[in-house]
């Protein structure tokens, strides 16, 4: 009997499986805080997988609070559409974390972002992404969107398998 208990408690141990990026048709959101200079806001993504370690998305900030700068909406807010090469089962650290690299192309510029994930369970995780303009639409230091989602920024926040 306590082998056969035993037995069960493996197998249902090994059923459950958090993969942090599954390849085609996985879809991921995410959804926490953007931190950076002048400026913290919310951001929220979604990425969908095209192949084995490819995925595309939406990703979009709003900065809420804003040290000594007067925004309006446009300011505040950025919509980028994203590719990221999905390399979690390339580095093979564990079947639970993903590391992304990727490239963005944004209202405010043409970027780069490098993100990590990983999975506590099958549905939910965390993750943290590092965000960086490669080129800006403008260096007109006296328009507030050269300030404003135009340079370093960190994310940090919950994923979600839908």
């Amino acid at each position: 009997m306590k082998k056969l208990l035993l037995l069960i408690a493996l197998v249902s141990v090994s059923l459950v499986n958090a993969q942090a990026f599954e390849g085609k048709g996985d879809q991921k959101f995410q959804i926490g805080a953007n931190l950076q200079d002048h400026a913290t806001g919310i951001n929220a993504s979604f990425d969908y997988g095209l192949g084995e370690n490819i995925s595309v998305g939406l990703s979009s900030t709003y900065a809420l609070g804003i040290d000594g700068l007067d925004a309006d909406f446009g300011d505040r807010f950025d919509l980028k559409g994203r590719f990221n090469a999905n390399l979690g089962n390339v580095l093979n650290i564990d079947d639970n974390f993903d590391l992304y690299p990727g490239l963005s192309l944004s209202l405010k510029n043409f970027g780069g972002h490098l993100g990590a994930r990983y999975f506590f369970s099958d549905g939910f995780g965390v993750y943290t992404e590092a965000t960086f303009p490669l080129a800006k639409y403008s260096n007109d230091k006296l328009d507030i969107g050269y300030y404003i989602h135009n340079q370093f920024a960190v994310n940090i926040g919950a994923v979600f398998n839908l």
